[in-house]
């Protein structure tokens, strides 16, 4: 095809040099000859300049196109990379040696800040971690050996990692345009929880267990929160100060073991803390609702949660 085109570009230089010339001749006596045949020559030389440009642009698409392929090779091999490391990651948490463990968990962190589109992926498996069966001698009563003890400690030290894990892989409260991403730690055992000032999508922590203190103070919070029937050991904290709600807070039947601060926060959907049992260090300072209150059958330390409402409601429309 190529040698067909530039020999069919020759013929063409060559009729347009003779044509040329020959119509300047026979149509205008004005011209001599060696003008006719300067003139043909630009004419002949335009078809050649015609041609070449026309092999620049195919040169160009023929390169684009190597490159098109070759991108999609690399894209193909990253994510098959990625899809080797996120499974040999996933299956070394099973691994019985701790420090592997961690390792794995780290991996997967890593390939979601490498690889934005598998972070909600890398959250769930996280999360999954975390709902795992587990037991520790702070959390049983039953006689444990000194080596069950060391175990239950090492355990917990990776369960403490995939939590760090979590909170540095969501985004911060203040970034608007970031993903929500979503959490569920139905039935977690979770200690020492710091999500403080992250953006959250769905929260999901029906039948959890927390020890020790949770922490969800300014936080955005854009999908429902879901923490019924959850069970606060006796010197769990809750912390969820200046605290958005975009949508419903469900804290129906939630057992406080210890203070709970919700402090300036802002309930913009459904709040329900129906049946809830709450502690008497419960605090509503300067909080919002926005939608239904729903406190059917709520208690804070032989008071119903109403009194407790209208008593900090009074108190901020006294501070303003």
């Amino acid at each position: 095809m190529r040698k067909f085109g530039l020999a069919a570009t020759i013929a063409f230089a060559v009729l347009a040099v003779f044509g040329v010339s020959l119509a300047l001749l026979v149509f205008d006596p004005r011209v001599n000859g060696a003008d006719a045949l300067r003139t043909g020559g630009f004419a002949g030389g335009s078809v050649v300049a015609l041609y070449a440009l026309w092999l620049n642009d195919r040169r160009r698409r023929v390169e684009e196109n190597r490159q098109l392929q070759e991108g999609r090779q690399v894209r193909l091999d990253q994510e098959r990379v990625s899809d080797e490391r996120f499974a040999r990651a996933v299956e070394l948490l099973g691994h019985e040696a701790d420090q592997v463990r961690v390792g794995a968990l780290h991996s997967l962190a890593g390939l979601a800040r490498s690889n934005p589109g598998l972070t909600q992926t890398v959250l769930d498996v996280l999360c999954s971690y975390l709902r795992r069966p587990f037991l520790h001698p702070r959390y049983d009563d039953g006689e444990w050996q000194r080596d069950e003890q060391h175990e239950a400690e090492r355990k917990l030290q990776v369960r403490r990692t995939a939590q760090r894990l979590i909170a540095t892989l969501l985004p911060q409260a203040t970034d608007t345009a970031a993903p929500a991403y979503d959490l569920d730690l139905t039935n977690a055992k979770l200690e020492y929880l710091d999500l403080s000032g992250r953006r959250i999508g769905t929260l999901t922590a029906r039948h959890a267990r927390i020890f020790r203190d949770i922490n969800l103070s300014r936080c955005e919070i854009t999908g429902p929160v879901w923490f019924t029937r959850v069970v606060f050991a006796d010197d769990g904290k809750f912390r969820c100060k200046d605290t958005v709600f975009h949508d419903r807070a469900q804290f129906s039947g939630v057992e406080f073991g210890g203070p709970a601060a919700f402090d300036r926060s802002e309930f913009r959907g459904r709040a329900r803390f129906d049946q809830a049992k709450l502690h008497s260090g419960v605090t509503f300072d300067g909080a919002r609702f926005a939608g239904p209150l729903e406190s059917d059958g709520a208690t804070v330390a032989d008071a119903d949660l109403d009194s407790l409402l209208a008593l900090t409601t009074r108190a901020c429309a006294e501070t303003e």
